[in-house]
């Protein structure tokens, strides 16, 4: 497949890891692409749930392109918006914080986002590094018993979109929202463990067993055996599946510099063919 620049030869998948995970070459996405590339390039986020394209440099209105070859890029309401584009949504970690915890985007939202996506512009010298871990296959392998059990079991989450704001201190009242510890992907039918470490507890459960399963699940979901690591340069650009994996950012790089701009997706597209 080629995309409208005829200089792209076309998409090519590098798998990063045996379970998930792939970069993507052949594709410069500062110009258009056109459909076949389009499709080939969801075919390989439905299989692989992380992309990683490298070095492509995006401006923010690219960026928000690009998300929108996967999805429909999304209006946050509460998130500090970037100057040149309002769906852009830039961080320094210098002044944010960082998200060094396993966790889910946008748990406040019923769905929750399809798709996060990020652009490097600084990045420390050595560490920064991104995990991921699959969460279809850590459910399947938990045995048949147990799943039936998480059939009928809820996690609850802050259901305030104020306290995931950049700055907040997280203490804005609000109710909270409830969604499934195990979720049938809506466009492949798979299901994966659907949790956050943010999760206040579980409904269906007495709450002895719910500290019980819950502590088993973050600990079961986060497992070596289901993760994969990016380390970044300047100008990658990599988004994920936030239906099927959760994510976690490796604080081991003190005070170097970590800045960034995030696109979310929402309402994802189906392949062609």
């Amino acid at each position: 497949m080629t995309t409208v620049a005829s200089k792209q030869a076309g998409p090519v998948v590098h798998r990063a890891g045996p379970r998930f995970g792939a970069e993507i070459t052949g594709v410069d996405l500062t110009r258009p692409v056109d459909d076949p590339t389009a499709d080939t390039l969801r075919r390989a986020f439905a299989e692989h749930k992380v992309l990683v394209f490298r070095g492509q440099h995006l401006t923010p209105d690219q960026h928000v392109e690009a998300v929108r070859i996967f999805a429909e890029p999304f209006d946050h309401p509460t998130a500090l918006r970037h100057p040149d584009n309002p769906l852009v949504y830039p961080y320094n970690v210098a002044q944010t914080g960082k998200a060094s915890t396993w966790h889910i985007g946008g748990l406040w939202r019923t769905p929750v986002f399809a798709i996060e996506s990020l652009t490097y512009q600084e990045v420390p010298e050595l560490g920064g590094h991104t995990l991921w871990a699959d969460l279809q296959a850590a459910y399947d392998d938990l045995s048949e018993p147990f799943k039936e059990l998480l059939g009928s079991v809820k996690a609850v989450y802050d259901g305030n979109a104020e306290n995931y704001a950049q700055g907040s201190r997280k203490n804005a009242p609000g109710d909270t929202v409830e969604h499934p510890v195990v979720l049938e992907h809506p466009l492949t039918g798979r299901k994966g463990l659907f949790i956050s470490t943010s999760a206040r507890g579980l409904t269906g459960v007495t709450p002895q067993e719910g500290t019980a399963l819950l502590d088993h699940l973050l600990r079961h979901a986060s497992s070596p055996n289901y993760t994969i690591r990016f380390g970044w340069r300047p100008g990658d650009f990599v988004l994920w599946d936030n239906q099927a994996t959760w994510h976690y950012a490796v604080d081991d790089y003190g005070d170097g510099a970590r800045v960034y701009r995030k696109v979310i997706g929402v309402e994802p597209l189906r392949t062609t063919s």
